[in-house]
């Protein structure tokens, strides 16, 4: 069994300790940077998501959930937060969703290029028993018993670890240089925080479309 601290469940409140805060501009709820959507006006005064947090400008910042970004679009609250006339793109949730993606995606390549990361079914299998686990992801596309029995092995050797079924075969195998991925551990360390918190902002924008992200407990 792995002794390490468990991760924080997802379902609760996020750690203020962990700032510097910002302020959601839809909500009124003061929240760690890293547990908001940063957005950014350009030259041309289009609203541009900022999951990487490194655009210049002004930050404009928003809880990770599909209705506050609807509730800013509606209320013209990135204009009215920016001082500034600002237009936002066509489909700025779906931009954004697309923002979040490339960059768990980019992070799971480092991960992988770092030697993080252990894939296939057999691997994570032996990586679950052996220890040293931070996240486990799942193909959404992942046959039903395979994806089960990877599940039961984690949440009998690790309860609290997140699971994550947010991209395809195709997808995670792009990201980490193979053809198809269904099954893949990645190890503690900062890139696993850093994925874990962009897999809980990219479920937010999500929403209910059918998105997994879990403590693998729930599935034991």
């Amino acid at each position: 069994m792995d002794s390490a601290a468990p991760h924080q469940p997802l379902d609760q409140p996020p750690d203020l300790g962990a700032g510097p805060w910002r302020r959601c501009l839809a909500s009124g709820e003061v929240r760690a940077k890293r547990d908001l959507l940063r957005f950014v006006v350009d030259p041309d005064g289009i609203l541009v998501p900022d999951p990487a947090g490194r655009l210049p400008g002004r930050g404009l910042w928003l809880s990770p959930r599909r209705d506050m970004l609807e509730k800013a679009c509606a209320r013209n609250l990135f204009a009215k937060a920016a001082k500034v006339p600002v237009r936002l793109p066509d489909d700025l949730p779906g931009r954004t969703e697309g923002a979040l993606r490339r960059r768990f995606l980019e992070l799971l390549g480092l991960a992988n290029r770092a030697g993080l990361a252990v894939a296939g079914f057999q691997k994570v299998r032996d990586r679950l028993v052996a220890g040293d686990v931070a996240l486990l992801v799942h193909a959404a596309d992942a046959a039903e018993d395979g994806r089960r029995k990877i599940e039961a092995l984690a949440g009998a050797r690790h309860p609290m670890m997140p699971i994550i079924a947010l991209f395809n075969a195709e997808e995670l195998g792009r990201a980490v240089g193979r053809e198809s991925v269904v099954h893949l551990l990645v190890r503690r360390g900062g890139l696993a925080e850093r994925l874990e918190t962009e897999a809980k902002r990219l479920a937010g924008v999500v929403g209910e479309r059918g998105v997994a992200l879990k403590e693998s407990s729930l599935s034991s």
